[in-house]
């Protein structure tokens, strides 16, 4: 089977990579084993750590840094077009093309961000919370989320914080085992009508306060439900990143795939790339776990597949290996000492 281009890893930078080639006329594959780092997504992207302007901060990068290697303005110019390229998908990214903002961890602490998704808690470039007074309200029984360590975060901002539990007898049955209390099953549950009562719960326990902080547990597949939730409070509701998993996150994913597929891309979930075809050192085409007899070829190849977490890159006493085509990995020999154990085995 023969595509222009085939991409392994269906995380962030394989769907970025394959909507782009996908935009221009190329017909790409896309092979993901299933959760990325998306799963784990705080719902703000990062693109260099600085409280100069960017422009001024990435020009001073050594050489070696990968911004260097790619030009500098190049690095600006694709960034400026960011929020445009998501937007595609229907994801709404807020943030300065010229400076960081901060962003709100699920611990309560202040971090450094350069584009985060729309309703989550924005704190501006010169670290003043745009509230005074706030409600941090939780679903009751849910575990991922820290209300009293997010209240101390924000006492150190000048922040009062308010903290309350709310209950839903949809989620009732998820309570009966705190395991099966997580986010994205809180998702599934959260919507429709449910949205309402929600809403007038949050509404009453915020009286008195300037807004809303909750977890970001609502809308796997769109942000509708987050937005009709907004829409039908008396306050400002502003979302705060959980533990994982993410719903954003996932739901970032979802909306990137859909809309690859929307505009031709094939994406083949759930199987893994398990070597590849070569000819005169140049890759022609790879062979996947559940399609063993079948070879997928392209004119080029992306290689996405993450870090660590992923598989994508692994490491071993000896050192770290790039796993399906043995890549070369630039990575220190000297973290890697022989293992010595205290005791007999």
């Amino acid at each position: 089977m023969k595509f222009d281009s085939i991409i392994i890893g269906g995380g962030l930078s394989g769907l970025v990579a394959g909507i782009s080639l996908q935009s221009k006329g190329r017909r790409t594959l896309i092979v993901s084993a299933g959760q990325s780092a998306l799963h784990f997504f705080s719902g703000s992207f990062e693109l260099y750590n600085t409280d100069k302007s960017y422009q001024e901060a990435l020009k001073g990068l050594d050489e070696s840094h990968p911004y260097s290697k790619m030009g500098i303005e190049r690095v600006l110019e694709l960034a400026s077009g960011v929020p445009a390229f998501f937007s595609q998908a229907g994801i709404k990214l807020l943030g300065s093309a010229d400076c960081n903002h901060f962003r709100l961890t699920p611990m309560g602490v202040r971090k450094p961000a350069w584009l985060t998704l729309d309703g989550y808690v924005k704190i501006p470039s010169d670290g003043k919370f745009p509230y005074k007074n706030v409600t941090i309200a939780n679903l009751e029984g849910f575990l991922d989320f820290h209300t009293e360590f997010i209240a101390a975060g924000l006492a150190e901002q000048g922040v009062n914080a308010r903290i309350c539990s709310v209950s839903l007898p949809e989620l009732d049955y998820l309570r009966t085992n705190p395991t099966e209390m997580r986010s994205t099953n809180i998702a599934r549950a959260v919507k429709g009508d449910v949205l309402g009562a929600l809403a007038q719960r949050l509404s009453a326990a915020a009286s008195g306060t300037e807004a809303i902080l909750m977890p970001a547990v609502l809308g796997l597949e769109s942000p509708q439900a987050a937005e009709s939730l907004k829409a039908r409070c008396d306050l400002p509701v502003e979302f705060v990143a959980t533990l994982p998993p993410s719903v954003p996150g996932i739901r970032t994913q979802l909306m990137l795939r859909s809309y690859y597929q929307k505009i031709g891309g094939t994406y083949m979930l759930g199987d893994t790339v398990e070597d590849g075809l070569f000819e005169d050192d140049i890759l022609k085409g790879i062979r996947t776990v559940n399609h063993a007899d079948t070879v997928f070829e392209a004119d080029s190849f992306v290689l996405a597949s993450g870090s660590f977490f992923s598989r994508g890159v692994m490491a071993s006493q000896e050192g770290v290996y790039e796993p399906i085509f043995g890549l070369d990995v630039d990575a220190p020999s000297d973290q890697f000492p022989a293992l010595s154990l205290p005791f007999p085995c």
